[in-house]
């Protein structure tokens, strides 16, 4: 079974037209990706609890790896426990 992972229309750098470069995620696309306010992915940042980012100027850029790999750290263990760790 394969799962497609559906991105948002802003994801930066497109790998169509540039390969072997990794997909970037602006906030915007990011907090709608994972369906909250953007002022909540700023929040998080804040608390350390967020997904790692790229600051390029003043823009902030996600890198696709970092926002898999902190859903990782956010999954449950088993459904309706929540991590304890982190």
């Amino acid at each position: 079974m394969t799962t497609q992972t559906h991105l948002p229309d802003d994801v930066a750098g497109p790998s169509s037209k540039l390969p072997g470069l990794e997909p970037l995620l602006s906030i915007d696309a990011l907090a709608e990706y994972v369906g909250v306010p953007v002022v909540t992915i700023y929040r998080w940042r804040t608390e350390g609890k967020g997904p790692c980012a790229l600051r390029i100027g003043r823009h902030l850029k996600f890198p696709l790896s970092s926002v898999q790999s902190w859903l990782d750290t956010v999954r449950e263990t088993t459904p309706g426990t929540y991590r304890t760790e982190r």
